[in-house]
């Protein structure tokens, strides 16, 4: 499996719901930027998706590709410009207290993986084993694939 995208296989819900958002990281100096794009199901809390890629719009929109199977009806997330771009306002709804179960998985990430920690002299020297280790550890604890 790519570590880099991953999908888990979820029913359709009829009124599905996902929270979106993304976390910083970087590889090598805070100037390399990586970012980790995921959405979780609004209610399970459940890992959907992510990306791991810079902070622009093309990396959403792969991640919004990748959540298409599962036909969700309304997205939250923080105000980030990508989000408003591309999401319809009618389906989407910003603020704080709609994506308080996906910044609990930033604190989580950040705990397990040294990597993400902001302030630490742990960090990837290359972008694919930033990725490698962030994906498969999401892949082995999120989505219960063996590595």
């Amino acid at each position: 499996m790519d570590t880099q995208n991953a999908v888990v296989e979820l029913s359709r819900v009829e009124d599905s719901a996902s929270e979106l958002d993304e976390m910083w990281s970087f590889v090598q100096s805070k100037s390399q930027q990586r970012w980790l794009w995921h959405a979780i199901d609004h209610e399970t809390r459940e890992v959907l998706a992510y990306v791991l890629a810079p902070h622009d719009d093309e990396a959403f929109l792969k991640l919004k590709t990748l959540l298409a199977p599962f036909g969700i009806q309304h997205f939250y997330s923080d105000g980030w410009g990508a989000y408003k771009r591309h999401l319809d306002p009618d389906i989407h709804t910003v603020g704080k207290v709609n994506t308080q179960r996906i910044e609990r998985k930033h604190l989580t990430l950040r705990t397990r993986i040294k990597r993400l920690a902001r302030k630490t002299i742990c960090f990837s020297k290359s972008i694919e084993m930033h990725d490698i280790v962030i994906g498969l550890f999401i892949n082995r604890h999120e989505f219960g694939l063996a590595i």
